[in-house]
């Protein structure tokens, strides 16, 4: 299993089973599974390392593949969390947050929805920061 974005491979790591959240739902990929190729939400990719622990991966977006046993999983951002800063993803939340006010009282929608979804990648990362 493999996580990579335009920078780099940012996880590479054998599993036996990830957790993704697609665009349509949660689905958790296992060995000979049949080939799986679906969009990915902001959401946490969760990689079992052992028994009862998992890695966890911030994603902004992307793709999954899953053929021949490889789950690649393509993404526009991910950061694991061990390597997120909480206190900059909280700064981010802040001018997210300021920025779709700007824009519901200037009525710009387009500025309102980029303003969304990085208040919904800001929030991601510091949901997976705090588990």
């Amino acid at each position: 299993m493999n996580v990579v974005t335009p920078d780099g491979v940012v996880y590479d790591n054998t599993t036996d089973l990830a957790v993704c959240k697609t665009t349509l739902g949660e689905v958790g990929i296992m060995p000979n599974r049949v080939p799986l190729l679906a969009s990915l939400a902001i959401d946490e990719v969760r990689v079992k390392t052992g028994e009862d622990s998992f890695d966890e991966i911030a994603v902004s977006g992307g793709f999954i593949e899953f053929s021949n046993n490889v789950l690649s999983v393509v993404a526009s951002s991910a950061e694991r969390k061990e390597n997120i800063d909480a206190s900059r993803a909280e700064r981010a939340r802040a001018r997210a947050e300021k920025r779709i006010a700007t824009a519901k009282e200037t009525h710009n929608v387009d500025d309102l929805r980029r303003a969304e979804v990085s208040l919904r990648r800001a929030m991601n990362r510091l949901n997976i920061s705090k588990h």
